[in-house]
């Protein structure tokens, strides 16, 4: 257990703060589990404003976790499309099944249960048990190791998994010291969550000036008092990403474009995509391979390139406009003949939104 604790006249302040000044949200002060749950998942790795706009869409599509249950994955994964991390949403609808089959269709109020359900971690069936359910239990996020870690002045790598269980400890030591105070309050645990995460994403920010003077905190903050907020959290550095150089073929006989459908597992499962190799080719080269697939090309042009960042590897993409005489009938199921129109309604990830937009294929 820790030996670093939290002052419940400073928490209180901070709830008071966190009741004035808390964002309206969506997916706040609904009363629906479901939401918290949504947004959290949708949340992880994406800024709260890119968030907004595919909650409210996600939520007027699948008002209820059977209507998530119920979802094709090619719709799923059109109102997913632009979010990335595409494994989050395929997750929703995996644990929606078991919901509705084991659940009545609603999310349990256990945390040890929550931590089954795909893509439930410990900061997920945190959140969801706190701020719906009201419960004594920690969400540990990248805010709240923030704030935590410059309010009480610790300097471990917020990284490691065992300073992150620190700060769980030190949550769970302050409900249960001030447990009858709590117990007299029902929406602290809701409201004590997330006005650690409100501080965090409002004043106490990460990558630059953190806006100290106004924060409700700062008369006890360590990192404030002795002028460190530069330096913690400590952060160790992030392993440099993979550099994949990679030739986009844009294959296409008049108005159709040739798509192939990814593998079932990895990188953006199941996702259409203009067909690639993981090399630069040349002009000549990408010639025999587009044979290798059974065209005959008629023309090819080099498009601009392009580059998209994923957490662990960058893709650096040159891509060719390949004019073919011909699709020929053999194609297997992984490919799809697709019109302008038609390419609308696909999930095609963001990783190739320059050459949708080269060919202004969205309205």
């Amino acid at each position: 257990m820790s030996t670093h604790q939290l002052n419940r006249k400073d928490m209180n302040q901070l709830v008071s703060w966190y009741k004035k000044n808390k964002r309206v949200l969506p997916w706040r002060d609904t009363g629906n589990s479901y939401d918290v749950w949504i947004s959290e998942i949708m949340l992880q790795q994406t800024r709260v404003e890119a968030v907004i706009p595919y909650f409210l869409r996600f939520k007027e599509t699948l008002p209820t976790i059977e209507d998530l249950s119920h979802v094709s994955e090619d719709s799923l994964m059109r109102l997913w499309e632009g979010l990335g991390y595409y494994s989050r949403a395929r997750n929703l609808k995996k644990s929606a099944e078991i919901l509705v089959k084991e659940f009545q269709g609603k999310l349990p109020e256990d945390y040890d249960t929550l931590l089954h359900l795909p893509g439930i971690g410990p900061y997920t069936a945190g959140a969801i048990c706190s701020i719906a359910f009201h419960q004594q239990v920690p969400a540990v996020d990248g805010n709240v190791l923030r704030v935590l870690s410059r309010y009480l002045g610790i300097k471990e790598d917020i990284k490691n998994p065992t300073v992150r269980k620190q700060f769980e400890d030190i949550i769970q030591s302050f409900y249960q010291v001030h447990k009858p105070y709590v117990l007299k309050h029902p929406d602290y645990p809701s409201s004590f969550t997330q006005s650690l995460m409100e501080l965090g994403a409002l004043l106490c920010l990460a990558n630059t000036e953190p806006h100290c003077s106004q924060c409700p905190l700062c008369n006890h903050c360590y990192a404030y008092k002795h002028h460190v907020t530069s330096t913690i959290p400590y952060r160790s550095s992030l392993k440099d990403r993979k550099i994949i150089n990679r030739t986009i073929f844009i294959i296409r006989c008049g108005n159709q474009f040739l798509l192939h459908k990814r593998p079932k597992a990895g990188l953006l499962a199941n996702l259409y995509e203009f067909i690639g190799v993981n090399q630069y080719l040349q002009k000549k080269k990408s010639i025999t391979y587009v044979q290798s697939l059974g065209f005959e090309p008629l023309h090819i042009s080099l498009l601009p390139s392009s580059k998209h960042i994923f957490s662990h590897q960058e893709w650096h993409m040159k891509a060719y406009e390949v004019e073919v005489s011909d699709f020929h009938e053999t194609l297997d199921s992984s490919y799809r003949l697709v019109t302008k129109k038609e390419l609308q309604s696909l999930a095609i990830p963001s990783a190739f939104k320059t050459y949708i937009d080269y060919y202004s294929l969205r309205d």
